[in-house]
């Protein structure tokens, strides 16, 4: 099978869904499929990368670690001829993901969508955050899941939230696999030698993006309870991002300074060795979707102390492979990294033991199988589609449905923006971007078209983008 990946975030980059897109690919590769990503540029990428287009993006966007990639049309469009693409995968529903759905529209072959993120907790990311701004976001991922032809869940909880939000299209629970055996054995000396913790203290550890949407301030001050409390204790932080000097910091007006250990971003081996080299992982996010980061750790046979949260709770069982805490308290949470770490080590064993039986639960080869099966039932679905429902005149089939994904990303964008401004009874401003955006579309339709040009008996345009798609 051939298959296109659409992503706003790649390696080089460190984060949930780079993550992902890669771990899938490659295990899809290993089955013998054919994996296209289609992705922004970001600084430190090999200069030399094997099915792989780079779209030209600005660095750094609005001061995040994210790259925004630049609208240039038929940037990707030669290289699909070549590809022969079977099946779009989206992974976001903005930038990239409005090109996923101009591809699959293009050349009429089924669209999936991962639902990764909670996009709403990122708009301080954007000038002029507001409810209003998260309203938008909210219901503009919920319109552009109803465009496409299967959405991924990383999670029950999150297909629920999806389903309550209006998705009506089919969900699918694919989370994002680990690999059990890759993390089983690490250096723990290495590593705690290197960040000068003593072999015989018990650390506290966590792996992610060290940024505000994480609850890192939350969980900064819970750890630094907690070592308050025992003073063999020390902090292993892997990551980097916007909120580690806010970390520094804390545990500096709490004179922790030295038990606080910020070891950068690590991947491959240096990854997996800093696990090891960790005795219980803490984990406050309550945006994530999945966390991929709680999988791994267990993988790594460690017990994780974590607040209840869609994609958390899946996870994470009270008692059985560490706590899961319904409230945000950092009493409470400190107790629980204590209650954990009292525990002798025969005693500690059943929550290491439980740990890894969790993570084999997540294996990639289970999670690939999984979306590699409904790949197939959605390019069956399509094949059979056209052989029954076949148009004399496959031209006009392209061009309905070039038609159908530019009229479904606009009225995405209107309901949004008008379910926003009503909301603060804009209504004025709601009708005039009803009404200019209406016009705006339909006319950049019209005049892309070749197909719908001649049928309005207007004189074709000669330009064409690589896509069919005239402009």
């Amino acid at each position: 099978m051939n298959i296109v990946m659409l992503s706003n975030t790649y390696l080089p980059h460190v984060g949930g869904v780079a993550r992902s897109v890669e771990a899938f690919s490659a295990e899809y590769r290993k089955r013998g499929h054919r994996v296209l990503v289609i992705a922004p540029e970001f600084e430190g990428a090999p200069a030399e990368e094997r099915d792989i287009i780079r779209v030209p993006a600005i660095q750094n966007f609005n001061g995040s670690d994210f790259s925004a990639r630049l609208p240039i049309p038929g940037y990707v469009s030669a290289s699909l001829g070549d590809f022969q693409p079977e099946l779009i995968h989206s992974h976001h529903p903005f930038l990239l993901g409005d090109t996923a759905l101009r591809m699959a529209a293009n050349w009429n072959i089924p669209l999936v969508f991962t639902h990764h993120t909670m996009y709403e907790w990122y708009t301080h990311y954007v000038p002029g955050e507001s409810s209003t701004l998260q309203r938008y976001v909210r219901d503009l991922s919920t319109g552009y899941a109803n465009l496409c032809d299967q959405v991924f869940a990383p999670s029950e909880s999150v297909a629920t939230v999806l389903r309550e939000r209006g998705v009506e299209v089919p969900i699918k629970i694919v989370p994002t696999g680990v690999d059990p055996s890759r993390f089983a054995e690490g250096d723990a000396a290495r590593i705690r030698e290197e960040s000068a913790i003593p072999l015989d203290a018990l650390v506290v550890g966590h792996v992610g993006r060290l940024a505000p949407e994480k609850n890192l301030h939350f969980l900064a001050e819970a750890v630094a309870a907690f070592l308050s409390r025992r003073r063999d204790a020390h902090f292993l932080v892997v990551g980097s991002g916007p909120s580690e000097e806010d970390i520094r910091r804390l545990f500096s007006d709490r004179r922790l300074t030295g038990r606080l250990h910020l070891a950068g971003t690590r991947q491959g081996q240096a990854l997996v060795d800093a696990y090891c080299a960790m005795d219980v992982f803490a984990f406050a996010s309550r945006t994530e979707t999945q966390g991929m980061v709680l999988t791994e750790a267990m993988a790594a046979g460690l017990p994780v102390v974590a607040l209840d949260a869609p994609g958390v709770r899946e996870v994470v069982r009270d008692g059985k492979n560490g706590r899961l805490l319904p409230r945000q308290q950092v009493s409470s949470f400190a107790t629980a990294l204590q209650w954990i770490s009292d525990k002798d080590d025969s005693d500690r064993r059943p929550l290491c033991d439980s740990a890894r039986t969790t993570a084999k639960q997540f294996s990639m080869s289970r999670c690939a199988e999984e979306a590699l099966c409904a790949y197939r039932n959605l390019v069956r679905t399509e094949a059979a589609s056209k052989t029954t429902h076949k148009i004399q005149g496959s031209a006009w089939e392209s061009a309905l449905r070039v038609i159908e994904a530019e009229w479904g990303l606009w009225a995405a964008r209107t309901h949004a923006a008008g379910a926003a401004l009503r909301a603060r009874r804009w209504w004025p401003i709601a009708t005039l971007l009803w009404l200019v955006d209406l016009g705006r579309r339909l006319r950049r339709v019209v005049s892309r078209n070749q197909w719908v040009m001649r049928l309005l008996g207007l004189p074709p345009s000669t330009h064409n983008d690589g896509n069919g798609t005239a402009k």
